[in-house]
């Protein structure tokens, strides 16, 4: 073959490559096109390969059709192709990957990591060794030819000389070829790796300063696609946690509506209430309620557990109050009415709440209460400085729907008592120690600060609980309610 013009053997080899080009497209849209993103690379690789050995095979048997040369004389012919199309193959998987990125850019759509690996570092490997397999393999049939062809030359110097310089130049021309495609495709993957660099690292980046817009587009199955995959799921989780703090905000803000903005202006009482939730939502409640005749109702309440759903809960109760509170006889048939519906909501839950309601007759000087598995109110007594409590039976709400409550009365009282209505989380507050804040060092400090308004001594309290708790983490949502008898 090689004794063939080199205008008829390239004719053969166009027109090989002609045939194959002819068949690529439909081929290519049938095999390549069609997998998945992941694969197409892989897929293009193994298809460019085949074409341009097929196209060695298809202009090897021209020559043996036409010239009638052995078939042995061609296998140079299928080799070359051959190597020829792995660096174009190489090349164009690449490209074919870059197409796939560029097009996941611009769609932003989030997708799973790759199910199986094809480590980068395996691949670099493997397509290092398979070229340096290629260009050596190359050097030296070109080499064993041109030696071949030397030994036939003779002895003259001059022809000697000519003959190492030319081949010198073939063998200098061939690693230039080489080069340029081993070249070619090092930027081509450059450029890759740029795009994968730039858009994990850009994505991250917005991720930083809060926007969570952009995803990182999976479009390998190397560790870039494995890493993508994983920022994708960071960022949904990201955004739905966002979603979930953003209803809680709103959440919180509901839930502050649901309790008094300011005490209601009642002669001969002064007020302050508070709550102080543990999470951005809790299950304690206080209210004020006006009844008939002047009088005032004052409600505390302490749903078990806290949270969004102890929320949630509370306000179902709330309404169920407020609704009864329309009908007002008495606190305990108040109690016993809110039970009757709180247990109706709270059998598929298994929550329940302490309650305690108290009413205020500034006029007649009494007060009148129920309680529902809560803590007794305190009171202290400006005449001796002392302290008593406001007992009384009763079960919490949510677990008896026939429960009874009773009504409780106390009459008169000295100007300057006051009246301390509050949940378990002031009282069993821990500090670093683990010590609890307790019963005692509630009525200290309302001792030290009774002859101040109620509302400066709900901030006494509320204050020294937050001291004794120091670093501590808060466990339990606090609530407070200081009603001071003018």
């Amino acid at each position: 073959m090689a004794g063939l013009p080199p205008v008829r053997l390239g004719v053969h080899i166009l027109a090989a490559y002609a045939a194959v080009l002819a068949l690529r497209r439909p081929l290519e849209r049938r095999w390549v096109a069609s997998a998945k993103e992941v694969s197409q690379p892989v897929r293009q690789f193994v298809f460019d390969l085949l074409s341009g050995t097929a196209a060695g095979l298809i202009a090897a048997a021209l020559n043996i059709a036409v010239h009638g040369f052995p078939m042995m004389s061609t296998l140079s012919l299928v080799f070359g192709a051959a190597i020829y199309g792995f660096f174009i193959a190489l090349d164009m998987s690449l490209a074919r990957e870059r197409t796939i990125i560029l097009q996941a850019l611009a769609s932003n759509t989030a997708e799973a990591p790759p199910k199986r690996l094809y480590s980068m570092t395996r691949r670099f490997t493997l397509v290092a060794v398979a070229t340096a397999l290629c260009v050596t393999a190359v050097n030296l049939l070109v080499l064993a030819r041109d030696m071949s062809w030397l030994t036939t030359v003779g002895s003259d110097p001059n022809a000697t000389r000519e003959a190492i310089l030319s081949v010198t130049y073939e063998v200098l021309f061939i690693m230039a070829v080489l080069l340029g495609l081993a070249i070619n495709l090092i930027v081509s993957y450059s450029r890759n790796l740029k795009l994968l660099f730039e858009n994990e690292t850009g994505v991250l980046e917005r991720v930083t300063n809060g926007d969570l817009s952009r995803m990182v587009p999976v479009a390998t199955s190397d560790e870039f696609g494995l890493i993508a995959g994983h920022t994708n799921t960071m960022i949904e989780g990201l955004r739905h946690r966002i979603e979930l703090i953003t209803a809680l905000q709103l959440a919180e803000e509901v839930q502050r509506t649901l309790l008094p903005a300011a005490p209601p202006s009642i002669p001969g009482i002064d007020l302050a209430g508070t709550s102080i939730y543990c999470q951005e939502t809790g299950g304690d409640y206080y209210d004020y309620v006006r009844l008939p005749g002047d009088r005032l109702g004052i409600v505390v309440a302490d749903v078990s557990g806290h949270g969004i759903d102890a929320a949630l809960f509370m306000a179902s109760a709330r309404a169920f109050l407020l609704s009864e509170a329309e009908r007002y006889q008495s606190p305990a048939q108040l109690a016993r009415e809110v039970n009757r519906y709180v247990t109706r909501d709270s059998d598929p839950t298994g929550r329940f709440i302490s309650l305690f309601f108290l009413e205020i007759d500034p006029a007649a000087r009494t007060l009148r209460w129920a309680r529902a598995g809560h803590e007794p109110a305190l009171v202290y007594s400006a005449t001796d400085g002392g302290f008593s409590q406001l007992n009384g039976e009763g079960m919490v709400m949510g677990v008896l729907k026939n429960a009874e409550y009773r009504d409780y009365a106390r009459q008169g009282w000295t100007p300057g008592s006051v009246v301390v209505i509050g949940t378990d989380g002031i009282t069993e507050t821990r500090n670093p120690a683990g010590e609890l804040f307790g019963a005692e060092r509630v009525r200290r400090v309302i001792s030290t600060n009774a002859s101040r308004p109620a509302a400066g001594i709900q901030a006494a309290v509320i204050e020294a609980v937050k001291a004794f708790r120091g670093e501590a983490p808060q466990e339990d949502d606090v609530t407070l309610v200081v009603a001071k008898l003018l």
